[in-house]
């Protein structure tokens, strides 16, 4: 079982930045891919990055790439999503998750664990 935990959504005028973090539970956080999924009102649930095991390997949405940046630490059990250069069509609800099946890593379906949400809200 893991738990996350998201923090760093919060209110940004356009061309900001802002960090999420999301913390892990157990010792096995190392053993997951991660991902970051986001949920605009209204509309399904979308990837936006994903980032492998040791960090090495990186994917993203093509509407985000260029200005976001996925990255982990595993000795802290965390994996971040810097975002720059926000946009208002990025506001959504941003939800880290976790897998433990083989990838790619870029459905809901392919995660196993979820965080609860934070909220991003990108103001023109």
């Amino acid at each position: 079982q893991v738990q996350l935990v998201e923090s760093g959504g919060g209110l940004v005028q356009a061309g900001g930045s802002l960090r999420l973090s999301c913390a892990a539970s157990g010792r096995t956080f190392s053993s997951y891919a991660m991902g970051w999924f986001r949920q605009a009102p209204g509309k399904d649930r979308d990837f936006v990055a994903q980032i492998s095991r040791d960090g090495v390997i990186t994917y993203y949405t093509d509407s985000v790439k260029g200005r976001f940046i996925i990255s982990r630490d595993n000795a802290k059990n965390t994996v971040y999503l810097q975002m720059n250069s926000l946009k208002p069509e990025d506001t959504a609800v941003y939800y880290c998750a976790a897998a433990g099946k083989r990838g790619p890593y870029r459905s809901v379906s392919e995660y196993d664990y979820w965080g609860q949400g934070t909220q991003v809200t990108v103001s023109s």
